[in-house]
C-alpha cells in the first residue's frame, strides 16, 4: 500500500492565518497591502503642521475631526526619494499598536489601489535578504495577476517607540505653547 504523498511546502495553517481583505496601495511602481482592520479611513491631502525634534519622515500632524493625529510619509520611512504630492496622493489613517493602548496615525502614500481579498495560497513569506536587513515589518508577498504585493504589518513599520516620540514632541510643544 502506498504511503500518501507528504506537503512538504510551509505549513499550512501559518500563511492562511495572514489571508483576508487588504487595502492595497503605491509607493512608487511598487504596490503594498494592509490588512483593512488596522484601516480608519482614507482622507485627501490637507494642511500638515510640522513638528520640530522629529524624524524627516514624520511630517507633522493634522486636526481631524477635534483629534491630532501624527502623519508619516511612508516614501521617506522607507528611504524612497520624495516626491511632490499630487491630486492622487492621500493619507491613509491607521490604528496601531501602542504601550497605551490604540494609536492613530496618518500615512501618506502615492495613491490608493483597491480592496483586495488575499487567500493564503497568494501568499509566500518574506524572502531572506541577509542577516542584516530588517524585514520584520513585511507580513508577506501576494503574488496576484503576475505581480507581487507587499504586505505590511503596520504595527512593525510604526514601531511604538516612534510613535511615541512623537507624542512626546507634541506634548512638549504644547506646554511650551502654554
Amino acid at each position: 500500500m502506498a504511503e500518501p504523498a507528504q506537503n512538504l511546502e510551509q505549513p499550512e495553517g501559518h500563511l492562511s492565518e495572514k489571508e483576508g481583505k487588504y487595502l492595497t496601495f503605491t509607493l512608487g511602481q511598487e504596490e503594498y497591502g494592509i490588512g483593512i482592520l488596522k484601516i480608519k479611513e482614507i482622507i485627501g491631502m490637507m494642511p500638515i503642521t510640522r513638528v520640530p525634534h522629529t524624524p524627516e519622515y514624520v511630517k507633522g500632524v493634522i486636526n481631524l475631526r477635534g483629534k491630532v493625529i501624527p502623519v508619516v510619509d511612508l516614501r521617506q520611512k522607507f528611504g524612497m526619494t520624495e516626491i511632490d504630492y499630487s491630486e492622487r496622493t492621500c493619507i491613509i489613517v491607521v490604528e496601531i499598536e501602542g504601550r497605551s493602548g490604540e494609536v492613530m496615525v496618518g500615512l501618506v502614500v502615492d495613491s490608493v489601489s483597491e480592496v483586495l481579498n488575499i487567500r493564503g495560497d497568494e501568499i509566500e513569506e518574506t524572502p531572506a535578504f541577509g542577516a542584516s536587513e530588517d524585514t520584520d515589518y513585511i507580513l508577506g508577498m501576494a503574488k496576484m495577476d503576475g505581480m507581487v504585493k507587499i504586505l505590511l504589518d503596520i504595527d512593525q513599520v510604526l514601531r511604538a517607540e516612534e510613535v511615541a516620540l512623537v507624542r512626546q514632541t507634541l506634548y512638549e510643544k504644547h506646554e511650551e505653547d502654554q
